[in-house]
């Protein structure tokens, strides 16, 4: 793990924090989350560590964002 990645990654996820309170759209959310999933499996296999963490990280947020936006739609009815 370099110094460059690492600093990279505590970047994203901060910009991730500082921009939780608005709810992306299902299919945003949808997308990204399933790109992230096949993106840690791919980090995973190359033995990535930075990125691996980067992509767990952000399926995560994605699905958090798929339950918030469900509930909002479900809230809005």
């Amino acid at each position: 793990m370099s110094i460059l990645g690492i600093i990279g990654m505590v970047l994203i996820v901060s910009a991730w924090i500082v921009s939780i309170d608005s709810v992306p759209s299902l299919r945003l959310s949808i997308l990204y989350g399933l790109g992230s999933l096949f993106l840690a499996i791919h980090s995973y296999i190359i033995g990535d560590a930075v990125f691996l963490i980067l992509n767990v990280l952000s399926f995560a947020i994605s699905v958090f964002n798929i339950y918030r936006g469900l509930r909002k739609k479900q809230i809005s009815r």
